[in-house]
């Protein structure tokens, strides 16, 4: 390739939508950013755009392009930084992440803003939704996910993996109803129920101090398909939930929710940073993933107080 900037071209448009736009960001001209692409697809000798007068978008080979080379471009990036005497930590480039809303809202959002602040030069891309990224398909280079992928092909950097649900109610709600003394009372209680796909998730586990699983089916008053949602059914006093400690664990430090049933140990759900692939795991998502663990093993801490 002539220079990096062809590819930093080729990569900017696909996220903006627009050559023009592009071309202003890193003060070209609209001819000379056309150029560019064009002199990309000459040296690969596919079409890497399906061009008219009023869209661009990418062919199937520009597609499987986009896909080596966005973390390919981050990886080039951080090498010539280096090479250049720039620091380590001087990451540069797009993130594009995916997350659970409930763990993306309440608990990563403050740590993203932290992590561009370290790194000023890192944009990001952030999906927050409770449907399972496609790593594959999707504009993503990372995804937080709460249990180790089946897929063997993905590649799972773990970030908590001693981390567990709780089961949790608001104190209004046991001012008036009471605490359960076991999982089995679960059974005659209100319960905030998630769901996934039209499938809700009303059989919540549990193991006795002997090591006994005990699988309840709950009665779910209220079910969501977003897990923010059921959080703030829980603080305002709707029912009992079964949540991620991550997810409530603010409420819990604040008093807005009690843990529930100490006795008993819930069901793990440690959570990973998942990419597609080794080549997607460049210095800057590598750089999140030390970020984020180091944060999430202090939070971490504080569900031994209430487990």
């Amino acid at each position: 390739m002539k220079s990096l900037q062809d590819l930093d071209i080729f990569v900017r448009t696909v996220d903006s939508g627009s050559l023009s736009a592009t071309a202003r960001a890193l003060g070209l001209t609209p001819a000379a950013a056309s150029a560019a692409l064009k002199r990309l697809e000459s040296e690969l000798g596919v079409a890497l755009f399906a061009r008219s007068t009023r869209s661009l978008r990418l062919t199937q080979e520009g597609e499987l392009f986009l896909e080596q080379c966005r973390p390919a471009l981050a990886a080039l990036h951080q090498v010539r930084g280096q090479l250049q005497g720039g620091r380590a930590s001087a990451l540069t480039g797009m993130l594009q992440l995916a997350a659970p809303s409930d763990l993306g809202r309440n608990v990563l959002l403050p740590w993203l803003d932290a992590f561009q602040s370290e790194h000023p030069g890192v944009d990001l891309r952030l999906q927050l939704s409770d449907r399972v990224a496609n790593v594959y398909s999707e504009p993503v280079d990372a995804a937080f996910r709460y249990g180790k992928p089946q897929d063997s092909g993905l590649v799972a950097l773990p970030l908590a993996l001693d981390h567990h649900r709780v089961l949790c109610a608001a104190p209004a709600y046991l001012a008036a109803h009471g605490a359960p003394d076991s999982p089995h009372a679960l059974a005659e209680r209100d319960c905030l129920c998630f769901m996934l796909g039209g499938d809700v998730h009303d059989r919540w586990r549990f193991w006795d101090a002997a090591g006994d699983e005990v699988q309840v089916r709950v009665r779910s008053r209220n079910v969501a398909n977003d897990g923010d949602a059921v959080r703030r059914w829980a603080v305002l006093g709707k029912g009992i939930a079964y949540k991620s400690y991550f997810d409530v664990a603010h409420d819990l430090a604040a008093g807005r929710l009690v843990p529930l049933c100490p006795d008993w140990t819930t069901e793990a759900v440690p959570l990973y940073l998942v990419a597609p692939s080794r080549h997607q795991i460049t210095p800057l998502v590598r750089a999140l993933r030390d970020f984020m663990a180091a944060r999430l093993q202090a939070l971490a801490q504080g569900q031994g107080a209430v487990a």
